[in-house]
């Protein structure tokens, strides 16, 4: 599989994984790979940005927020993310 392609597929299983466990109002995820090329642990996934906006966050902490966003990506994970900045916020925000 290219880098591309190996991308793409990446994004397809953030977004599969976030969408199952948050039925989010709404959701972006950027690909930030391009500029982290030649970075050392590039090779071992890739380099994200996830805004997500979605009920479940509520009445929660950022830091609460952040610890639900890793635990719906958990087997997503391994092999496919170095990097993850996430904005998380209530549809109320």
């Amino acid at each position: 599989m290219k880098d591309d392609e190996r991308q793409v597929s990446r994004v397809v299983r953030l977004r599969s994984a976030l969408e199952a466990a948050f039925a989010p109002v709404s959701l972006e995820i950027r690909d930030d790979g391009a500029a982290h090329v030649g970075h050392a642990g590039a090779r071992e996934g890739g380099h994200f940005h996830v805004t997500i906006v979605a009920h479940a966050f509520d009445g929660r902490s950022s830091l609460e927020r952040h610890r639900l966003v890793y635990a719906a990506l958990a087997d997503v994970m391994p092999g496919n993310i170095h990097a993850l900045s996430i904005s998380a916020r209530a549809p109320s925000e």
